[in-house]
């Protein structure tokens, strides 16, 4: 399984990779963890294909997950899950707008966030 971290924070993006670990859940393959700290790069991967899950930082800049969440369900053929990491509680009703799948708010938890990327990947369809 492959996951994409998007975050211009490389301490937000290493939060996620140890919270996800080799696998996220004992049930599930290994994942192979891919970084990006940049929205062209983001939507290069999305677009290329082969991911089972994007896990975008909401807070990012200057090109913030919730839009491009939204770029991507719109834009992207075949769009894996998102998983939107919010700054606030308060901000579900903007994860709702960019159409992510699941949000986890900061500070992140580490189990929360595991066990949200594992039943996104559980739930993600297989593409041929």
């Amino acid at each position: 399984m492959k996951v994409l971290i998007y975050s211009d924070d490389a301490s937000t993006r290493e939060k996620v990779r140890t919270a996800i670990g080799r696998r996220p859940a004992a049930d599930l393959p290994e994942v192979e963890i891919v970084e990006s700290a940049t929205q062209p790069a983001v939507l290069r991967y999305l677009d290329s294909g082969g991911f089972d899950l994007a896990i975008l930082d909401g807070e990012a800049a200057p090109a913030g997950g919730m839009g491009i969440a939204r770029q991507a369900k719109d834009e992207v053929h075949n769009c894996p899950p998102i998983l939107l990491i919010i700054a606030r509680r308060d901000d579900r009703w903007l994860a709702n707008w960019s159409r992510a799948d699941a949000v986890v708010s900061q500070p992140l938890d580490p189990m929360a966030v595991a066990e949200t990327v594992a039943d996104l990947l559980r739930r993600r369809p297989a593409i041929a």
